[in-house]
């Protein structure tokens, strides 16, 4: 529940140089007011009293201190949910006036500034490009050789902007799955899924880059376990599944050692596996030390590996993700965050192949977090099943008309049911660009 409190002194506003009040300031003061605030909405020159942790757990260099620039408030955002802060009460009132759009963006779609079809080719080219990066810092460790980190960040910031243009194309292209390069392949999927979640969420713009670098990163632990537990086909010994765990550690001593990459990232290598009830690892955290995006990472990363296809099992479809995320929500996962996620990816994530109550098959283009069941769709089949010209709609606009009721999604279908490939369309949406793309 957020609160306000007044504290019992005005600050006066001003004085001359007398050290008198002038006329027109007397009646004028100040009051110093406090508040429960989302770290998102922090402001420079508002004093932060308290945390919604332990100073300690935090890499600030005062316990309570007024916010001098936003790299201060970036801080705050990557570890903390909300904190305490005092400002003036005509300062701090508007900005408490937009908690409730903050909580009502997670209900509305992610905003798009290019159409899928425009995004796309944009999306493949930053895909391959991100993804040769991930495969070169493998080969690197591998060969034991010195990595230069920070050349995560123009790859990430690529990811960003196709995001923020339009999220969809990013998830067509990570529903495009390898089962022999899963490691690298999961950790690009999640950096993209963080990004989009994160601006979902409505963190600030210059965190997006972090949080999408905290992603793409948090596993690569994983590139010093031994292959042989690594890629075991069979169920893991209680030996084996100790030395897996080690990855969050071997990560974190990897990016610890590179000074210029944010501490928040190693932070997030070392605690993805953490969990809100205590029983997680390496360090069985209690919910109050895991760090804002840890929670954050922790759930997509989840999400990711129950529904990939792994060496030793298939994966899972996105329903029953969603079934285990929610079902461990407050237990395992941050259950606000849970919630979110699950309207943000919806019951039928884009890229999805469906079957219309029509009898028409259509590939998801978009969800709508306010209207799970009704994302919107490009038509492929025809009710015959049968080729057409592809068309959009939106099945949370289209209505019943003349007696006929309005469709709907009847069932989801494998990709490549009746000849329809997600990897099929894509190609073609790049062979023939949007005539509007730029």
């Amino acid at each position: 529940m957020w609160f306000r409190r007044k504290s019992s002194k005005p600050a006066l506003e001003s004085t001359n140089s007398a050290g008198t009040f002038p006329d027109n300031a007397r009646s004028r003061v100040s009051i110093l007011q406090r508040a429960r605030l989302p770290v998102d909405l922090l402001k420079p020159g508002m004093r932060i009293v308290s945390l919604d942790r332990p100073w300690t757990q935090v890499p600030v260099l005062f316990q309570g201190f007024t916010l001098t620039d936003d790299d201060e408030a970036q801080i705050l955002r990557q570890y903390c949910e909300w904190v305490l802060v005092e400002d003036e009460e005509d300062r701090l009132n508007p900005v408490l006036d937009q908690v409730s759009l903050l909580k009502r963006r997670t209900t509305e779609p992610l905003p798009e500034t290019r159409t899928l079809a425009q995004e796309i080719p944009r999306a493949q080219e930053t895909w391959n490009r991100t993804q040769a990066f991930v495969e070169e810092v493998t080969r690197k460790i591998e060969a034991g050789k010195d990595l230069n980190l920070q050349s995560a960040r123009p790859v990430i910031r690529e990811c960003v902007e196709s995001v923020k243009a339009n999220a969809s194309a990013m998830f067509w292209m990570s529903r495009i799955k390898s089962r022999d390069a899963y490691t690298a392949e999961h950790c690009l999927r999640v950096a993209i899924f963080c990004v989009a979640f994160a601006r979902f969420l409505g963190l600030p713009d210059d965190d997006l880059e972090t949080v999408g670098m905290c992603g793409l990163l948090h596993d690569l632990g994983k590139l010093k376990v031994p292959d042989e537990v690594l890629n075991k086909p069979g169920a893991l010994t209680p030996d084996e599944h100790s030395i897996m765990r080690q990855h969050t550690t071997l990560g974190y001593e990897l990016l610890r050692a590179d000074s210029s990459l944010d501490p928040i990232v190693s932070d997030v290598t070392c605690h993805h596996h953490e969990r809100m009830d205590g029983q997680g690892y390496p360090q069985q955290l209690a919910e109050w030390q895991i760090s804002r995006f840890a929670r954050l990472v922790s759930i997509v990363d989840a999400f990711d590996a129950i529904t990939s296809d792994r060496c030793y099992r298939d994966g899972l479809p996105t329903s029953d993700a969603i079934r285990i995320l929610y079902r461990n929500r407050g237990q395992q996962f941050d259950a606000s965050m849970v919630e979110a996620f699950i309207r943000m990816v919806g019951v039928y994530p884009p890229g999805s192949l469906v079957e219309l109550s029509t009898g028409e098959v259509a590939i998801v283009v978009a969800t709508h977090p306010g209207r799970k069941l009704r994302p919107r769709v490009e038509i492929m089949l025809d009710a015959g099943k049968k080729p057409v010209e592809p068309r959009v709609i939106d099945l949370a606009a289209t209505t019943a008309f003349q007696g006929r009721t309005s469709p709907e999604i009847a069932r989801p279908l494998p990709d490549g049911a009746f000849g329809v490939s997600l990897h099929d369309r894509i190609q073609q949406l790049i062979a023939v660009p949007d005539q509007n793309a730029s």
